[in-house]
């Protein structure tokens, strides 16, 4: 099969490269997923469980990417709760090769039902942005009703998301980001815009919950802005600053089947929209994760026409 592999951590993105690679088998409770579309996180360079397992044992040549849409077409042993030629969609296991393929193994506790009125390259942009908000919002972040929320990088994948789920769960909700972000910040749900470059974050006040995608400077000036029993909810690892009379959250995303369906049935009825800023082919994804301009929201890799 054609997949699109890593072999040299030293050489970032510029060492994708479009390969042939064995197709993989179904292990216990596995299914195996023909890949229809794949999405891609390009911070996944970084991560150690790109090179490694999870014994910390090196497992180069590395296949990108974890999230999907594609169909079932096989099932490992004792795998139950789906079937084969089932439309599927989902967030892969990090230290297992990924989606940037034409099959991928995964374990079927990953994967949510697809509806067939949803197309492959929507399901494939919903799993890490849509899981990462639901997550940061609700579990981590405890949102409630008419509480005051900053999404940081608005009119990203994960931050456009934050922004609309927060407004459907009825919080008011800040966006920040470039001056070029503004309209499109809105456009999601923003009811306010803070131009990182040129207004005063601390002019918005005190608020409730702070949903960092930025770290570093953005971070620890966030941390001051949360009043008492509020939230610094963060993807980007432990902030330096810490609120005062809050909790500051770091987390890791993780695969839900059930919040996966609560996700996708609310972009079919309307109420969340995706954010794809890219859709390239499995041949021209190496050129695409390597844009000679800055782009906003998800690029998605269709796997197959």
């Amino acid at each position: 099969m054609k997949a699109i592999v890593v072999k040299d951590q030293a050489a970032g993105m510029t060492g994708m490269k479009l390969m042939e690679r064995p197709e993989p088998q179904a292990a216990i409770n596995d299914v195996i997923v023909q890949i229809h579309a794949s999405g891609f996180v390009g911070t996944e360079l970084a991560w150690p469980s790109t090179w490694t397992n999870r014994r910390d044992r090196d497992r180069t040549p590395s296949i990108l990417g974890h999230e999907l849409a594609g169909v079932v077409t096989a099932l490992g042993y004792g795998t139950t709760g789906l079937s084969v030629g089932q439309r599927v969609f989902g967030l892969a296991d990090w230290y297992r090769d990924g989606t940037l393929a034409e099959y991928v193994a995964i374990e079927a506790r990953n994967l949510a039902p697809l509806p067939g009125d949803v197309d492959f390259i929507v399901g494939a942009s919903l799993p890490i942005s849509g899981l990462t908000a639901w997550q940061g919002l609700f579990e981590h972040g405890r949102l409630r009703a008419e509480q005051s929320v900053i999404a940081h990088g608005a009119a990203g994948a994960v931050g456009s998301m934050v922004t609309q789920l927060a407004r459907l769960a009825g919080a008011h909700v800040i966006g920040t980001g470039r001056a070029t972000d503004r309209q499109k910040a809105l456009n999601f749900g923003a009811q306010e815009f803070v131009d990182l470059d040129s207004d005063t974050l601390e002019d918005v006040g005190r608020v409730d919950l702070v949903f960092d995608v930025i770290g570093g400077d953005i971070g620890k000036r966030s941390a001051r802005l949360i009043r008492a029993g509020g939230r610094l909810v963060s993807i980007v690892g432990p902030s330096e600053a810490r609120p005062v009379d809050g909790l500051a959250i770091d987390f890791v995303v993780e695969s839900d089947r059930a919040q996966l369906s609560e996700i996708v049935q609310r972009v079919r009825d309307g109420r969340l929209r995706t954010n794809i800023g890219n859709v390239s082919t499995l041949d021209e994804a190496v050129a695409a994760f390597n844009p000679t301009e800055r782009r906003t929201g998800k690029t998605v890799i269709r796997i197959r026409p």
